[in-house]
């Protein structure tokens, strides 16, 4: 039992308030933010309801333009559904059609990767081909794709089972939090009834206890100090630390996950998982091939990568300190700008294993002013929640909304061509003073018009030197 407890018990909990001026209040209050859509997120899809056209609709929520990469990327993905459902003979012979996407910097190609991934709940991994080398040389070994994405396999195995069991575990932590502080006082109903309260409602979590963590916490020596006789185990009995209640809630809720789940259980289904559903991005592969360069004279390792890359994506087990994992219905995405090189540049053994490839279209005036406007998040929409938090009504017209659009568009191509990541350049210094000075625009309308964006940029697009303090 804890001091002070009787005394905190009879006082009110106390709620903790940010103190702003009045009418930042009332602002919040008329103007909540609002950027969660109603609809289902991409997360809630249910993985058999993927079919390609709805897939193709929920990328559309977030990317735009990219019709054919999309198709693509949602007919690979409802392939893998295809295949869960043939028999297990021909199950076997039905490998994933790896993709090539071919496209600019700023076009898309991660994004949809990624909301690919996202959409279906699968272990998902982006490497970039550059950091990787040939055995033998200093670098990361390629093998480490498949690890790092076993890795994300746990992670969503276990979040997935915290989702499921979760209020089971928090049930049995809070009892031997209950335990801990109500010591002898355990039979009081009201009283039990009373801490339970004031826990859930986090009010305990700065108390401080006398807590002996579980064995299984504690330090263990490792078994080459044990072979060689230092650090024996102690029998003696743990001495209890002082820890507060947030503190031993973390380590109540570790054992009792170890109770519930088998360490051997969630690797295996993580293993199943990224064997079946992993997806690795691999970016600027187009750095490994050779352009009809003397290999002396270009990165001695680079076509070793591409070697090593081969059996990786054809199919081979790898293995890691979890298991070995086969690698042969992993679904490969390799992208690449091939500006100064082509994909037949590449090996040919590699080109047969990308056997899909898409040419992604670049960034146009119009795809800016739909990037702006017509994904659920946009960038725009963000801005306005930001400075709404602070009381800031900001609103662009549709005339500053284009005027944007046109001088991303400008910039790519005066100064070098980054696609869509050049809108994030250009809000940025637009809303430098507005976003510094956001406490002197508490409680007004702060309006965007086409001169405002074009007063900002017309010195900037006088003098191009200076464009290049603004390229990512």
């Amino acid at each position: 039992m804890f001091l002070g407890l009787s005394r905190r018990l009879s006082q009110p909990a106390r709620v903790s308030t940010t103190c702003r001026p009045r009418h930042l209040c009332v602002v919040a209050e008329q103007n909540p933010v609002d950027v969660v859509p109603e609809h289902n997120t991409l997360e809630e899809v249910s993985f058999e309801e993927l079919e390609p056209v709805k897939v193709v609709e929920s990328l559309d929520r977030y990317v735009v333009g990219q019709e054919r990469a999309k198709n693509m990327l949602a007919i690979a993905l409802r392939n893998r559904w295809r295949r869960k459902h043939l028999k297990e003979e021909l199950r076997k012979e039905v490998i994933p059609k790896n993709i090539l996407m071919i496209g600019k910097s700023g076009v898309g190609k991660t994004e949809l990767a990624r909301r690919i991934a996202q959409l279906s709940g699968t272990p998902f991994v982006k490497v970039e081909a550059t950091k990787f080398s040939e055995v033998g040389y200093k670098g990361q070994d390629v093998d480490t794709i498949v690890k790092d994405l076993l890795d994300v396999a746990i992670t969503i195995v276990k979040e997935k089972d915290m989702k499921e069991y979760g209020p089971i575990i928090r049930e049995q932590t809070e009892q031997r939090l209950l335990q801990m502080l109500m010591g002898e006082q355990n039979n009081d109903q009201s009283f039990r009834t009373e801490i339970l309260n004031l826990l859930r409602a986090g009010a305990l979590e700065d108390v401080l206890l006398e807590y002996s963590p579980p064995k299984s916490q504690a330090q263990q020596p490792s078994i080459m100090q044990l072979l060689s006789g230092f650090a024996l185990p102690s029998k003696a009995k743990q001495k209890p630390e002082s820890m507060t209640v947030a503190q031993i809630r973390q380590i109540e809720e570790e054992a009792v996950k170890k109770n519930l789940f088998s360490y051997a259980d969630t690797v295996k289904r993580a293993i199943n998982l990224t064997q079946e559903y992993g997806i690795a991005f691999i970016d600027e592969i187009d750095k490994l091939a050779s352009g009809g360069r003397d290999w002396s004279t270009a990165d001695a390792s680079a076509e070793g990568v591409q070697r090593d890359l081969l059996p990786l994506i054809e199919g081979t087990k790898v293995k890691t300190e979890h298991g070995e994992v086969d690698t042969s219905y992993i679904l490969f995405v390799c992208a690449g700008a091939f500006l100064q090189v082509k994909p037949s540049d590449l090996l040919a053994e590699l080109q047969g294993r990308l056997p899909i490839r898409v040419k992604l279209a670049d960034m146009t005036e119009d795809d800016m002013y739909r990037i702006l406007t017509e994904p659920e998040a946009n960038i725009i929409l963000q801005q306005k929640a930001l400075l709404k938090t602070e009381g800031v009504d900001l609103r662009f017209t549709d005339d500053s909304i284009r005027e944007i659009a046109r001088v991303a568009a400008e910039a790519n191509r005066t100064v070098e061509n980054i696609g869509a990541r050049r809108l994030f350049t250009v809000i940025e210094k637009l809303m430098e003073d507005i976003s510094y000075n956001a406490a002197d625009y508490a409680g007004k309308v702060v309006v965007v018009d086409e001169n405002m964006v074009s007063e900002t940029y017309k010195k900037l697009f006088s003098e191009k030197k200076d464009l290049k303090h603004y390229i990512i």
